[in-house]
Formats: C-alpha cells, sequence, structure tokens
C-alpha cells in the first residue's frame, strides 16, 4: 500500500511529532511504501494568491503545488496529523487544503453536485487537543470533522479512521505512550484488508 503522511506541526519535540513519527514507523513495519510532508519544515505557502498570473481556474496546473498533487495522485491511503488549534486545523494545513486540492484535481460540479476524483483512496486523521472529549463532542462543530465530511468527502475520499488525542494538557506522560503506541499499531494494522 502506497501510504502519503502529511504532518501540520512546528515542533519536533512535540506530541504531534511524536504521533508522525509512530505512524510512520507503524506503516513501514507493515511493509508500506511511505512518502512524508512535514508543512511547517518545507516551508509551505499556505496563501492564495489570484491575479493575471495566476487565476483559480488554473489552480490545478499551479507548478509550485504540483509535487503535492503526484503525492497524492501517487497514494492509496492520506494520513493528516495536526493539533486543533481555535477549534480548527492549523492555517499551514488549510492553505495547503486550499491550494493543492484545487477544483479540476481533487474534485469537480456536475450542475451543483460535487464530483470527487480522489475515490479508491482511504484516510486517517490523527489530532490532538487541549479540550475535553465530551466539551469538543459536544460544543465544538470542528475537532477535524471539517477535514472528513466537507473536504475529504466531497474529493471521494473515505476516512477510515479519525484518531483523537483530547485534554492533551493535562495528559500524564503514561497516557501519552499509551496514545502513541496506538498509532503506531493502528498503522500496522489498518490497511491489511484492503
Amino acid at each position: 500500500m502506497k501510504v502519503y503522511i502529511i504532518v501540520a506541526y512546528p515542533n519536533k519535540k512535540g506530541l504531534n511529532y511524536a504521533a508522525f513519527e509512530k505512524a510512520r514507523q507503524g506503516f513501514q513495519n507493515a511493509g508500506h511504501e511511505i512518502r512524508t510532508t512535514n508543512l511547517y519544515e518545507e516551508r509551505f505557502n499556505p496563501t492564495l494568491t489570484f491575479d493575471d498570473e495566476h487565476r483559480r481556474r488554473d489552480m490545478q496546473f499551479d507548478e509550485e503545488t504540483k509535487a503535492y498533487r503526484d503525492n497524492i495522485i501517487w497514494a492509496d491511503h492520506l494520513v493528516f496529523v495536526f493539533p486543533i488549534w481555535w477549534s480548527g486545523m492549523p492555517a499551514i494545513l488549510k492553505g495547503f487544503i486550499d491550494r493543492v486540492f484545487a477544483k479540476g484535481f481533487a474534485y469537480d460540479y456536475e450542475g451543483v453536485r460535487p464530483v470527487g476524483h480522489l475515490k479508491n483512496k482511504t484516510a486517517w486523521i490523527i489530532n490532538t487537543y487541549d479540550t475535553s472529549a465530551i466539551y469538543a463532542k459536544l460544543f465544538q462543530q470542528d475537532y477535524g470533522r471539517v477535514l472528513k465530511k466537507q473536504v475529504l468527502s466531497m474529493c471521494g475520499v473515505k476516512t477510515l479512521k479519525h484518531t483523537s488525542m483530547p485534554h492533551t494538557r493535562n495528559s500524564s506522560s503514561e497516557k501519552r505512550s499509551k496514545w502513541l503506541d496506538e498509532v503506531e499499531s493502528t498503522a500496522q494494522h489498518q490497511l491489511r484488508t484492503k
């Protein structure tokens, strides 16, 4: 299986980066082919620009984002690792979605109905957040669900799993180790039935 992992977290000593490393390690141990993108390390520019040179209808052909589109085409399975900040994904990941998942590449419209071009691909979303799990479930609208329901689903990608690590600021080292072990185990086993 070909796996493309996108991580959006700036601190290599943080829990999100550790989750990224555990996922990568788990997929490698299971014998999957892997490509990765660390948006902060690559200094990905999340800003959309529309002018005479950069027209919205031509975004699917943008040379600056071609390598990312090529990785998405190559992959069978997409993995997104990011923290929830202010109830949503980091701006750099939102910009990645805006610029890379372009109309004509990731989706199109038939009349008013969106049609995804990334069918037969699956995804796994891995999040951390400081809010308690119950508060996030009852009162927060995003917490990774916008990526799953409004972006990936519209593009034809089926999300197999959404792993959340809630209330991280008050979590023990034992709890964090357990979460990371679960991430690695999921990476080793979740694609075997595909």
